[in-house]
């Protein structure tokens, strides 16, 4: 499928009801997103970014508005439609890592091959000597260190050759100079693979490496 734009998002909300009464937590947010651009999504606790990510990868539906994910309308398929879209083209980076606790780094990397259908060990093995770790093939993820743990999960994202990588505060949970070497090896995968790159942080530093921020606050999109 030919497109222009990996992303197209057009007056999406997001509300949810309590006692209180009712919460906008995205409001008439709408953006495009080029073909392999890096972009942050950055603003405050509670602004709305992780909801916004959620929302742009279909692991929910919004109250209303459109998301359209590689020339796919999102929300006009059903929820096995969308984690087949997710399968063959979308790969996630995390803050907690989000590793099989009972698989090596090896097996962790695999899997999203092996439920593909696809020959999964010459790539996994070659992915994880990508981002440094063809010494650690066959250590379980309690056995790394987090810098660690955070490559293998990068190697499983990449792995799978996506055209979009959604990437949660990846950095969050590490000291700096581990955050820095993560940093540099996502964003040199993100070339290399030539992977449009949607960046959730709140580390500004991280977010000037894109090349555009998006601005939420109480859940609408700021003017730059």
């Amino acid at each position: 499928m030919n497109y222009i734009h990996s992303i197209e998002v057009n007056q999406l909300c997001q509300r949810v009801s309590d006692s209180s009464g009712v919460l906008d937590i995205l409001s008439n947010v709408s953006f495009t997103v080029a073909d392999g651009e890096a972009v942050a999504v950055t603003g405050s606790s509670g602004s709305g970014k992780s909801t916004l990510l959620g929302l742009l990868a279909g692991l929910d539906v919004p109250t209303s508005g459109q998301v359209k994910l590689l020339g796919h309308d999102l929300f006009t398929l059903d929820e096995e439609a969308r984690a087949a879209l997710r399968a063959a083209h979308v790969g996630f980076v995390f803050q907690s890592f989000q590793l099989l606790p009972n698989l090596t780094a090896l097996e962790n990397v695999m899997l999203p091959l092996e439920l593909a259908g696809k020959p999964a060990l010459e790539a996994a093995r070659n992915m994880l000597e990508r981002v440094g770790l063809k010494d650690r093939l066959h250590h379980y993820p309690k056995t790394l260190s987090g810098g660690e743990q955070q490559r293998v999960s990068l190697a499983r994202a990449f792995v799978v050759q996506p055209r979009l990588l959604f990437a949660d505060e990846p950095t969050g949970s590490l000291d700096t100079q581990n955050g820095r070497k993560i940093v540099d090896l996502m964003f040199a995968l993100h070339r290399e693979h030539q992977t449009t790159l949607m960046l959730v942080t709140h580390d500004v530093q991280l977010a000037a490496l894109c090349q555009r921020e998006l601005k939420l606050s109480a859940g609408q999109l700021q003017p730059n």
